[in-house]
């Protein structure tokens, strides 16, 4: 199994499970409620730790109880945080989530008090012991300057970049990754409801790249540097229970399966299966 490196987000997560969604200006009592870790980087390596890979976290958190938590979450899942960065001022990033019961959808109202991780910090990690680095794209600017330092002193290491928003210039990252992770709320972004026509369209911004979108319950599409175009059907649960992290698992499902020299067909189908499994089922352990 490899060393991977994921440079991202960690949240607190507050998540009320209701029975529908409430009209705007309503009232709706919460059926349970759970607290817990969150973020797209730290839930694909949590999952990417359970399949057997030895992980590592580059992001920030502030020194208050809610940081420590976070903490203690990563290091029960055996993550190496010793890249984080702590504020000593400031609020772990929050997220309040309302899932519903009805249908596994989940509407999110995210809050930030924290700088987000810089080239500075990713500067002093030494990447020689990595056998993958994964980066959510976000900060671009930082990230970029990342990516450009990873592809100098790492050449030889894959470079896999989440594209799950539009952001400014996002597009300036897609060179310099090897895998590119894209969302469905991205390609729609770009005026495109097909996922093979949103990745041919990619393809010129990133001729050099495997790209990849996962398309909600049509599966996932991929389209290999050499042209090969691949799909896999969703594997929908008979109850489905929660789709939070969902994406994440995806993404963890790639990673692994390339490692694992997986052909792009099987990883497709690979991932599109332990997304599937963690819809039926609460949070992200996936044993």
């Amino acid at each position: 199994m490899a060393r991977i490196l994921g440079v991202g987000i960690a949240t607190l997560d507050i998540i009320n499970t209701v029975d529908g969604l409430p009209a705007e200006d309503s009232e709706v009592r919460a059926l349970t409620q759970r607290i817990c870790r969150g973020g797209n980087a730290t839930n694909t390596l949590v999952v990417l730790s359970q399949l057997g890979h030895a992980c590592a976290w580059g992001g920030v958190l502030a020194d208050e109880p809610d940081g420590t938590r976070i903490l203690d979450d990563l290091a029960r899942y055996r993550i190496d945080t010793s890249a984080c960065r702590l504020e000593a001022q400031g609020k772990v990033p929050t997220s309040y989530i309302a899932l519903n019961r009805r249908n596994g959808s989940r509407t999110i109202i995210h809050y930030r008090d924290l700088p987000e991780y810089s080239f500075a910090d990713f500067s002093r990690i030494d990447l020689s012991g990595f056998g993958w680095l994964h980066f959510e794209g976000r900060a671009v600017d930082e990230a970029r300057r990342m990516l450009e330092l990873a592809r100098a002193e790492a050449p030889h290491t894959p470079r896999s970049v989440e594209i799950e928003k539009p952001r400014p210039a996002i597009e300036s990252l897609f060179p310099l990754a090897d895998v590119l992770l894209f969302s469905r709320n991205y390609a729609r972004s770009c005026g495109i409801e097909d996922a093979g026509a949103f990745l041919y369209h990619a393809r010129g911004l990133a001729p050099h790249a495997d790209l990849v979108c996962a398309w909600g319950d049509e599966g996932a599409y991929g389209l290999t540097r050499d042209g090969t175009a691949y799909h896999s059907p969703a594997f929908p649960q008979a109850v489905v229970v929660d789709t939070l992290g969902a994406g994440d698992t995806f993404n963890a499902g790639i990673i692994h399966a390339r490692l694992n020299g997986f052909i792009w067909e099987r990883a497709l189908r690979f991932a599109c299966e332990l997304a599937g499994k963690k819809c039926g089922r609460v949070g992200l352990d996936v044993g």
